[in-house]
């Protein structure tokens, strides 16, 4: 008896199992159980100036130092041919008379002809990326002293070939500062050129704001941005744009902070500063990393339209980097910024006749940016902090109730650190708190259901800085393996299936120059003349456009499915494209078969489109197979309202189908 009835357990065990079994490799995605709203600012993107990402980056200035603001004046500059004398060329500082750009080049020119006397300018990391047949422009700003020189202009290659030329006659003769260009086409392709300028003829000269654009910017806007760059971004149609960062908020110290006021106007009345990525890393040093702010908070408000992207600047809260310095200011000296905070959303959103709307207008934008969302500080913790954003809140919020702050969590997203403020923010009654994770790939796998337990009803979620990292040992774009994508898209099905909690998202940090960067993994890389999306970058695009307006109830035995067999899934409806989008991650280094089984709506056709991103682990793409890992798409029968799927091993596959 005991024999028999051991048997019949084991007999009904297995059909148990065998029945579990059965409904794990069915997913269940059920339209009609709507487990919340999606932000339309779920996925964005986060920008920093590090890595190069906005001088000689996205900003398309290709003169290094072009006002001699530099610690050393002439860094970037050579001085080239035997008719240079001592004290021929100078640079001259007028101090107090001019703060924001008190230095300028005065040249003093004595019977030279064109290759006796000139200057060399450099470019950024790599040099100048220049392209054949395409225009170039040339300007500065000068004073004629002694009128008589003629500037003319080559870009040359490594080898000194002449690439294109133009010729510079100065007209104004008032004596005051005037401006002036010319354009000229190259005639060849070089991805490491410089710029030469001879001079002619007698006389002196003075000369700030020497620049050189190519025509090719975004929208073809005069000293405007790299279109390529830009254009990685808006392929993207991301929900917002955080800038400008990031640590270069904080600065090492107050003085170095981001001060958006000095960004903004003319952009020879723009006040430079050191980059605090130029002394951060001694492993990767970058002596001559400074911030011109040709890019500045109007750039950023009007990029942020132009791609569709809600614009979120972060401001500094009255503390410097904890990491470096730690200087706050006293709470009785905050009320200059909390007054920068309060004259920003004047200048993003304010009447035309508002001082602050007023200099916006003045600088061709009349209409308002309609500003929704300002951050408070970057990456800050401990009880300042938390004294500081009171502070803010009070402020903002009596003026501007609508506007929704955002608040640091710090940098640690399990810490102490992390849960007393976490505390802390939710007592005030925070609208949106800033969590940063920048973790291993494992760390992201056993993260995915983070936000399961969060409560919907209070403060929402950014997940504003995150980066899978791998073994540290890795450098460069090489730490943008499959690997660390994959562990990131299995984290985000995670932040989608909790849309309601969570409401913004970005991976960080955006670009790196492949000759300049300091931090990686990055999202985009770059050179003089390349662009690519990483693995990640594709990760980041596939959920950005197609984020769906709800969330769908998507499980298997009932439970949702975040690593039962390596597998992590989400689904959303999207009520605008009437389509249902269902994405799945198989982090199992073998194939998986799945059956994914639609309700709640009513399917159209007897297809769906699936979009597969796989790869081995080590993969990733590189500026001579930008493509090694992209998505791939194809139709897919139905049987009915169900898929069977193959997911093949490492794999992100995306489905899609349409209802009424």
């Amino acid at each position: 008896m005991k024999y028999k009835s051991n048997l019949i357990a084991l007999l009904i065990a297995g059909t148990f199992f065998r029945a579990s079994a059965q409904q794990d490799d069915v997913i269940v995605v059920n339209a009609a159980k709507s487990e919340g709203k999606i932000s339309p600012t779920m996925w964005g993107v986060f920008f920093e100036d590090i890595n190069m990402g906005a001088d000689g980056g996205i900003y398309a200035e290709m003169v290094k130092n072009r006002s001699f603001e530099f610690l050393k004046p002439l860094m970037g500059w050579s001085v080239k041919g035997d008719k240079i004398k001592e004290g021929d060329l100078l640079v001259l500082n007028r101090q107090d008379a001019q703060l924001a750009n008190p230095r300028f080049l005065r040249a003093t020119i004595k019977d030279a002809a064109k290759g006796q006397a000139g200057l060399t300018n450099e470019g950024f990391k790599g040099g100048m990326g220049i392209k054949k047949d395409l225009e170039y422009e040339f300007s500065l700003m000068y004073r004629q002293q002694s009128p008589g020189i003629t500037l003319h202009v080559e870009l040359v290659d490594e080898q000194n070939n002449i690439l294109g030329t133009g010729v510079l006659k100065p007209t104004d003769i008032s004596g005051k500062w005037a401006k002036q260009e010319v354009n000229f086409k190259a005639g060849t392709t070089a991805a490491k050129a410089k710029m030469n300028i001879w001079f002619e003829g007698n006389g002196v000269l003075d000369m700030d704001m020497i620049s050189l654009f190519p025509a090719d910017t975004w929208k073809g806007r005069k000293k405007g941005m790299r279109a390529d760059m830009i254009q990685m971004l808006a392929d993207m149609k991301p929900g917002f744009i955080r800038f400008p960062g990031g640590c270069i908020v904080e600065g090492t110290d107050l003085a170095n902070r981001y001060q958006w006021k000095k960004t903004i106007g003319p952009i020879e009345e723009r006040q430079l500063i050191m980059n605090r990525w130029n002394t951060e890393f001694a492993h990767r040093p970058s002596p001559d990393y400074f911030q011109t702010f040709g890019l500045g908070f109007f750039e950023y408000f009007q990029l942020a339209e132009d791609i569709g992207a809600e614009p979120l600047p972060i401001l500094n809260c009255g503390m410097a980097c904890q990491f470096n310095t730690a200087e706050v200011v006293p709470l009785d000296q905050l009320d200059p910024y909390v007054q920068d905070a309060l004259d920003l959303i004047e200048f993003a959103n304010g009447d035309a006749s508002s001082e602050w709307g007023k200099v916006r207008a003045s600088m061709g934008h009349a209409e308002p940016f309609n500003l929704k969302y300002l951050g408070v500080g970057n990456e800050n913790w401990g009880p300042q902090y938390i004294e500081r954003a009171k502070a803010f809140q009070k402020a903002i919020k009596a003026k501007y109730p609508k506007i929704n702050l955002i608040y640091s969590s710090g940098t640690d997203p399990d810490s102490d650190r992390f849960h007393f403020l976490d505390k802390e923010l939710r007592t005030m009654g925070a609208d949106i708190i800033d969590e940063h994770y920048y973790r291993s790939p494992e760390w992201f796998l056993k993260n995915a259901s983070r936000y399961d337990s969060y409560d919907r009803k209070g403060a929402k979620v950014f997940a504003g800085e995150y980066a899978a990292h791998i073994d540290g040992k890795t450098t460069g774009s090489n730490r943008n393996i499959w690997q660390a994508a994959i562990a990131e898209a299995a984290f985000m099905t995670g932040l989608e299936r909790n849309a309601a909690v969570v409401n913004m998202a970005s991976y960080a940090p955006l670009f790196a120059n492949t000759e300049g960067w300091q931090w990686a993994p990055d999202l985009i890389w770059v050179d003089n003349m390349n662009i690519y999306g990483t693995p990640n970058y594709y990760v980041q695009k596939l959920f950005s456009t197609n984020k769906g307006t709800q969330v769908a109830s998507a499980l298997a035995a009932g439970k949702s499915v975040s690593g039962l067999d390596g597998l992590y899934v989400s689904a959303v409806v999207d009520s605008m494209k009437k389509e249902l989008i269902v994405k799945l991650v198989n982090t199992r280094d073998t194939e998986q078969n799945k059956q994914v089984s639609f309700e709640g709506l009513k399917l159209v056709g007897s297809e769906a489109q699936l979009t597969v991103l796989k790869g081995h682990l080590t993969d990733q793409n590189t500026i001579d197979k930008p493509l090694a890992i992209a998505p791939t798409q194809a139709a897919l029968k139905l049987k009915g309202k169900t898929a069977a799927l193959k997911l093949p091993a490492n794999s992100f596959v995306m489905l899609k189908v349409s209802y009424k």
